[in-house]
């Protein structure tokens, strides 16, 4: 691409069904390819795997799927092995000839799997990856066996570009309904590492088309349509013979059009160019014969001995064609039933401006990713044949100052943001470093390792869920692994520590699951508390609990308003839990209970917070800070490690100004007053092991 020339890059692409040759004209064929045009071929030797990858998966499942058209979609189990096996080529490819941190652009559907693949194997590189078809609904995507993977696959990546942020939002919306995965508009947190989303909408080529419309074969091809059409109207379409393309729905438009307007059957001609499209595919076989008739029909029935009303072309053309077709056409209709961007419609746009265009009017699909774009179109539904035919009319009876007005801020736009600008645009962005914004806490590092080993009465308190424990569906099933288990048992047992599990479950589940541990076990955010081998105790028996009726139906209400949502009540808290209700609608109605209950108990001893998939009402005189106050008065230790990742870990946190022998550790992204942040669960379970390592010498 002209413009990147400066930057050294291979291209890496699987060259057809060539790959079948024999393994001498294989090994001509890639140095020619090198040599000549900076490729490295990736060769499918299984014809069956062609078929499950090429035909199967990614034109017969993941095609249909992502254009909205679950109805043709079909889904064999051993097509996902082969398309699996295929991206897994490609990355063998791509890693033999990857520098060191190289840059690797990974494009489209076919290869959804292959940023995660690049990612396990060498995660030194810089790995990008664009969508060049539309993401569609979650209610959509969800019908795929395979999504869980699909998606892990992509967020390999580190950067994900879409044509749109409606495609982006959809995306965001299977992360969370299908991973559980939370994203913001701009990326999201992914086992440590910043996936950033992006919006860049493609554009066309308009190099080619500046320097085609110069040439002689251009004028040549203008002027034989001037012959052969002089003052007619044309109403040029132009696309791949595909069935998200709606050309049978054009048709029909075309019939309601002349049907009710009798008066333009003589000056108004349909060009239809339709580019052959996976003929070796049983239902584009089916489409093309179903189009063929349909507009032998419609010739049938509108065509005079001289004329006939629509031209209609399966086969491909030359630029030259193309652009003059462009030029002369005096109305593009640009009707996908839905597509990720659509350069035809671009295009034309562009070409209002080569040598003897005519004024020119384009009529697009409100379903089709440019429409976002070119707000001087006339938008129409493509599935509204009365509607796009009245769309016909009125784009044949603008003036060409109509036209012009609304056509030139249009190519201003598009030619600006050219296909150049696009590929610039996410390679500039895939340059810059994709960090986890950290500050002000440090990652975690050396010089507190090294005040850990130095410590003679070292303490460690501990929260539960999202530090040791990773969160799952249901709380319940949140119990300790065998694995995890081992490490506590090795942290209490070494020489000179104690160790502390400040958590908000309830005391039963701590005694169950950690009672037998050499740790001091502190339930409910503070407000029961045990000694290693002691009776469970109040921390504050005068805490005023009174609060805890009046609180309760209405917690109760939103669970009975919000479907997969439950109170749990604890001695001295109540927590809403919404992790198996709709992620979206349960969001909502927690920002709405979090605003009612502020309200209502703003003048009760309580504190109301929002953490993960919870909403809680707790007391205001018990906290995790009054409990780390309480261990560090019976360990008398000479350093403290406090470690914990939601807001009720902050008042652990803050006792950092009343105790210079405290080091925080804030475990995940956000705000905090810790000073180290670990990125999540299985770092914190790293960094313990390093500290039994490092304190018994191992």
């Amino acid at each position: 691409m002209r413009g990147l020339g400066e930057v050294p890059h291979r291209w890496v692409g699987w060259p057809g069904q060539l790959s079948s040759s024999a393994a001498d004209g294989r090994e001509a064929l890639t140095r020619r390819l090198r040599e000549e045009q900076g490729c490295e071929p990736v060769f499918i030797d299984d014809e069956v795997a062609y078929e499950q990858f090429y035909e199967g998966y990614s034109n017969a499942t993941l095609w249909p799927l992502l254009h909205y058209m679950t109805e043709r979609a079909r889904f064999e189990p051993s097509w996902f092995h082969g398309y699996e096996a295929v991206n897994r080529r490609f990355a063998d490819v791509v890693l033999e000839v990857a520098g060191r941190g190289a840059r690797v652009w990974v494009h489209d559907y076919q290869l959804m799997l292959l940023p995660a693949m690049l990612r396990a194997a060498r995660p030194d590189l810089r790995i990008g990856f664009f969508l060049h078809v539309p993401f569609p609904s979650h209610e959509v995507f969800r019908v795929l066996p395979e999504r869980e993977t699909v998606l892990r696959g992509l967020l390999g990546a580190d950067l994900i570009g879409f044509h749109t942020f409606g495609y982006l939002r959809h995306f965001r919306s299977a992360l969370l309904r299908s991973l559980d995965q939370d994203s913001m508009p701009d990326g999201a947190l992914v086992d440590g590492r910043h996936v950033r989303f992006g919006v860049y909408p493609i554009g066309h080529n308009r190099e080619a088309f500046d320097r085609v419309t110069t040439q002689p074969r251009y004028q040549a091809q203008l002027e034989e349509l001037q012959r052969d059409f002089g003052d007619r109207r044309i109403v040029l379409s132009v696309e791949r013979l595909d069935y998200t393309k709606g050309i049978p729905h054009k048709l029909q438009a075309i019939d309601r059009f002349l049907g009710e307007h009798p008066e333009r059957r003589k000056d108004t001609v349909f060009f239809i160019l339709a580019v052959p499209s996976r003929q070796s595919v049983d239902a584009y076989r089916e489409l093309t014969a179903r189009v063929q008739l349909a507009i032998g029909e419609l010739n049938g029935r509108y065509s005079t001995f001289s004329r006939q009303p629509v031209h209609f072309y399966n086969r491909g053309t030359s630029l030259e064609r193309l652009a003059a077709l462009y030029a002369f056409a005096e109305v593009a209709l640009v009707t996908p039933l839905v597509d990720g961007m659509n350069l035809v419609a671009k295009e034309y746009v562009d070409c209002r401006g080569a040598p003897g265009a005519r004024p020119g009017t384009l009529i697009l699909s409100e379903t089709a990713g440019a429409a976002q774009e070119l707000a001087g179109a006339i938008l129409v539904n493509p599935y509204d044949a009365q509607g796009v035919a009245r769309a016909i009319a009125s784009a044949i009876a603008r003036t060409p100052h109509e036209a012009s007005a609304a056509m030139d801020p249009m190519r201003s736009r598009v030619r600006k943001h050219d296909a150049e600008a696009w590929a610039r645009s996410f390679v500039g962005d895939l340059e810059l470093e994709s960090r986890v914004p950290l500050d002000p806490a440090a990652e975690v590092g050396d010089a507190l390792l090294e005040r850990i080993v130095g410590a003679t009465r070292l303490g460690l308190i501990l929260d539960y869920d999202g530090t040791l424990r990773r969160f799952v569906g249901k709380p319940e099933d949140a119990t300790p692994e065998l694995e995890l288990l081992e490490l506590l048992e090795r942290l209490g047992a070494l020489t000179g520590t104690r160790l502390g599990i400040v958590s908000g479950r309830p005391e039963a589940f701590l005694q169950q699951h950690l009672g037998h541990l050499p740790a001091w076990l502190v339930a409910e955010h503070g407000f029961r508390q045990r000694v290693p081998g002691g009776e469970w105790e109040d921390a504050n028996p005068r805490a005023d609990l009174t609060w805890l009726d009046v609180v309760r139906p209405i917690l109760e209400q939103a669970a009975d308003l919000t479907p997969g949502t439950h109170v749990e009540v604890k001695k001295s808290a109540l927590v809403w839990h919404y992790r198996r209700a709709d992620p979206e609608f349960g969001a909502w109605k927690a920002g709405e209970l979090v605003g009612a209950l502020t309200e209502v108990a703003a003048n009760m001893p309580v504190e109301v917070h929002r953490g993960h998939k919870i909403v809680e009402v707790a007391s205001q005189q018990v906290s995790k800070g009054a409990a780390l106050d309480a261990l560090v008065q019976s360990w008398a230790p000479d350093l403290v490690v406090a470690c914990g990742d939601d807001r009720t870990d902050e008042s652990m946190f803050h006792r950092r100004d009343a105790y210079p022998l405290l080091e925080t550790i804030k475990v995940g992204p956000g705000a905090t007053y810790a000073a180290w942040r670990l990125p999540g669960v299985a770092a914190v379970r790293r960094f313990l092991q390093r500290i039994v390592e490092l304190r018994t010498g191992e």
